[in-house]
């Protein structure tokens, strides 16, 4: 049995784990990222993937890095939230563990993950869109990841959907997850919590102070049938529609997956997704329909695909 490793690094925890063949994770170890450090994060990645080579006999390792990946899968060329700036992060585990290593975005790994094993697993041609904290994705075009001529294709959450709109992390105006993610979904709560009477229960969960609202506050209460919560649920899901919408005319996938912490509301969102997509999606009555639905494999697709892409190599 060929196992291999999938490496996942986020900003605040770092999963590791032994993956076989079919994607079935047989071991997983995590430990804190160390946000602040190269050196640091190096060694933490090193250090879980010796100790599962402790009790598994693998072939190759996949690091699922949230960033831009040179198109040869060595290089981070730049990492938002990480102090990586052309880190040559794959010679640098590489050296110490002594068998190959593919470097990929996280975003990217994810949605070949969901490609192989997951929600994509039943066509040729998919499109992620991970609606977490931000909005990212990926998408594989013929049974292929597309990457891009320099290896940073598929930054779905930044193009722009609003001309002068809100300033996102990335220091541009109007970015699609300005609109569409857990953070816009926190925005409007606060904006309109302290106007709106039907806010109570959300303001009783929040102990009545609104910086202390948040996504999952908001979607656990959608799910449970509050009205000013499923509205801002709803509102959102609007958002996402269109945008996806945008991203089909360009792509044509024939699957859409729909994953990240927001999309656990389920119907909730999708259906108003789905209403905004089909209402916005140029010359919709006369195409084909694609199928728009859930990712299932959660929080461990990019480990998944991490570990499933070092199985290639860094072509």
């Amino acid at each position: 049995m060929s196992l291999t490793i999938g490496v996942d690094v986020g900003g605040t925890k770092t999963a590791v784990g032994v993956v076989t063949e079919d994607g079935t994770i047989i071991d997983k170890v995590r430990r804190d990222t160390p946000a602040d450090d190269v050196g640091a994060v190096e060694s933490t990645i090193v250090d879980l993937v010796t100790e599962l080579r402790r009790r598994h006999e693998v072939e190759s390792v996949g690091i699922g890095a949230a960033g831009w990946v040179s198109a040869d899968r060595a290089t981070v060329i730049f990492a938002p939230n990480l102090p990586w700036r052309d880190a040559a992060l794959c010679d640098a585990v590489e050296g110490q563990i002594a068998i190959p290593v593919v470097v990929e975005n996280d975003a990217n790994a994810a949605a070949w993950g969901e490609f192989r094993f997951g929600a994509g697993s039943d066509c040729d041609d998919m499109l992620l869109v991970t609606v977490g904290t931000g909005v990212g994705g990926g998408v594989v075009v013929d049974g292929q990841l597309m990457r891009g001529t320099f290896g940073v294709a598929a930054e779905i959450g930044h193009f722009r959907v609003v001309p002068g709109g809100h300033e996102c992390g990335c220091g541009r105006f109007g970015c699609f997850e300005q609109y569409a993610s857990g953070t816009a979904l926190v925005r409007a709560a606060r904006e309109r919590a302290g106007a709106d009477p039907s806010a109570g229960p959300l303001l009783a969960a929040a102990e009545g102070d609104i910086d202390k609202m948040a996504g999952p506050m908001i979607t656990e209460l959608a799910v449970a049938g509050d009205p000013f919560c499923s509205d801002l649920l709803g509102d959102l899901g609007t958002w996402l529609g269109e945008g996806i919408a945008s991203l089909t005319a360009v792509l044509d996938p024939g699957v859409v997956a729909i994953g990240g912490g927001v999309a656990e509301a389920g119907d909730l969102l999708m259906s108003r997704t789905r209403a905004a997509f089909e209402a916005t999606l140029p010359g919709y009555d006369h195409r084909p329909r694609l199928d728009m639905r859930l990712a299932t494999l959660g929080n461990e697709a990019g480990l998944v695909g991490a570990a499933d892409l070092a199985r290639q190599g860094r072509r």
